[in-house]
């Protein structure tokens, strides 16, 4: 009961303007954080000596700096003298005293806390009903690093980190716009949260932009901490097996999808920046595709093309073959396969689905244990358990092959939304095959590809510009030469290309 009772008094609090006493309003404040509990809240008594005034800092000690609070603020406040000091009190400190760049006046607790909260200074004054809130906010982070997904062998060797400012300065490094815009939307139930979105103004559309800030501002859950639980609250349909949005750690893939008209979401202390919209098309594409020549990107561009069909539809394919459709297989790999299955004691299916949650489970392991361990593990343990599988009669050599190469075609597909896309759907393919053989599979990838033809991400179709066909630079499905690519790659650039909902 009294912890209700606190809440509801600090949310009165909040709503309340600023007024003129001053140990009233640092009172106020102090509730709110606890004080004198709360050690890492600071409070500052001064004297202000040109205007004969008492005044009170407050900050959070933990997440601000301290030399510029005390070189730049507390002692000109202390010492500095003035020949006129009449007019507005918040305007004198602005322009006289104070030795910052970045000050603002604010007159409601809620932005007093909010910017206390995000690391700035505020300056209480006797006798004035506004508060001077200073930028001093200097978080610990680490420095720029290599990306540790997506890798590549040319191109920038940088990825975000978890520093918000320092991202957008990453971003704007590498694309120097001078319609580069970046703006700032709170959600959340107190509006304490901030979604920092970059669009370049002459490009991106404005019925996307406007979308895009309705999903945030809707928002009222407070415990997104990251990049990743943002996108599940902003996507199209949460529950579809198909991603609207994707991440990356790269600020020079980044910079690509802005000239496009994508938008970039970068939010609290995430390595991460959320692009939205997305395509089929794009979740294939990597940074390195543009850095090689023309034949070699295209390559590689293929090989994951192909690695996505069969890490999806082999084994299901296999099973449907191997149980239904033996008359399709020739003859000596008919022979071949009967004999490696003649002292099997369990079904096909029981085999795969074997196999599959155990290479599963390696995998899962992989991830889990420490980095210098994990990829052993993997590695090693898939041998000697295929191996023993074989040797022991309960799987056959051939399935241990096929296993084997849908994981390999798995790890080759570079977004990682794909990829789970993949390894969910190819259980769902491989139980199709295993009732309806190549028909049930077929009516299956039919169905996917019908739905995924009405999929949408904020109002582009999933696999435009093929669906429905439109102008765009080919870059796609197998990019142009750089200096033949005179459009833009999904058609979203252009403000009335937008299907108006």
């Amino acid at each position: 009961m009294t912890i209700l009772k606190s809440s509801i008094e600090n949310n009165n609090i909040i709503k309340e303007s600023i007024s003129a006493n001053l140990g009233e309003n640092v009172k106020k404040v102090n509730s709110f954080f606890s004080y004198p509990v709360n050690k890492d809240y600071l409070v500052k008594d001064i004297c202000i000596q040109c205007l004969n005034r008492k005044a009170t800092i407050l900050c959070m000690n933990t997440i601000v700096d301290k030399e510029k609070i005390e070189n730049h603020i507390i002692l000109p406040l202390m010492y500095t003298k003035l020949e006129d000091s009449h007019g507005d009190i918040g305007t004198i400190l602005m322009e006289k005293v104070l030795t910052v760049n970045i000050v603002s006046k604010v007159n409601t607790y809620e932005d007093v806390i909010k910017g206390i909260l995000d690391g700035d200074t505020v300056l209480f004054v006797n006798g004035y009903n506004e508060v001077l809130m200073i930028h001093t906010s200097k978080v610990q982070h680490r420095g720029v690093e290599k990306p540790t997904v997506e890798n590549t062998l040319k191109g920038p060797q940088e990825a975000f980190t978890e520093w918000n400012e320092g991202n957008r300065s990453l971003i704007r490094k590498s694309l120097k716009d001078p319609g580069l815009i970046t703006e700032a939307i709170s959600f959340g139930k107190d509006n304490h949260d901030e979604v920092f979105i970059m669009y370049i103004k002459n490009i991106v559309s404005v019925t996307l932009l406007k979308e895009v800030k309705t999903r945030i501002s809707k928002i009222i859950d407070k415990n997104i901490e990251n990049a990743s639980i943002l996108q599940q609250c902003i996507e199209d349909r949460p529950y579809s097996i198909l991603p609207s949005t994707f991440e990356t750690e790269r600020p020079d893939r980044v910079s690509s999808f802005l000239k496009e008209g994508h938008i970039a979401l970068l939010i609290g202390s995430t390595p991460n920046v959320v692009i939205v919209p997305v395509t089929f098309w794009t979740l294939f594409h990597t940074s390195e595709d543009t850095y090689q020549r023309w034949m070699y990107g295209n390559l590689l561009r293929a090989i994951r093309i192909l690695a996505f069909f069969i890490s999806l539809f082999l084994p299901g394919v296999y099973i449907a073959l191997s149980t239904y459709h033996v008359d399709m297989i020739p003859t000596d790999l008919v022979i071949a396969i009967a004999s490696s299955r003649e002292k099997l004691p369990l079904p096909v299916i029981f085999e795969i689905l074997l196999m599959e949650i155990s290479f599963e489970l390696m995998r899962e392991a992989g991830v889990r244990m420490p980095s210098s361990m994990g990829s052993t593990i993997g590695i090693v343990g898939a041998l000697i358990l295929g191996q023993a599988a074989v040797e022991a009669t309960i799987v056959s050599p051939i399935l241990v092959i096929i296993v084997a190469l849908t994981g390999l075609s798995s790890f080759a597909i570079p977004e990682m939304n794909l990829s789970f896309l993949v390894r969910i759907g190819r259980f769902i393919f491989l139980i199709a095959g295993a009732v309806g053989g190549l028909y049930g599979v077929g009516l299956l990838a039919t169905a996917f590809l019908t739905y995924a033809c009405a999929f949408e991400s904020f109002g582009i179709p999933f696999f435009s510009p093929k669906s429905p066909q439109k102008p765009s630079s080919k870059d796609f499905i197998m990019r142009r030469l750089v200096f033949k690519q005179n459009k833009k790659t999904i058609n979203i650039n252009i403000q009335n290309v937008w299907k108006q909902k």
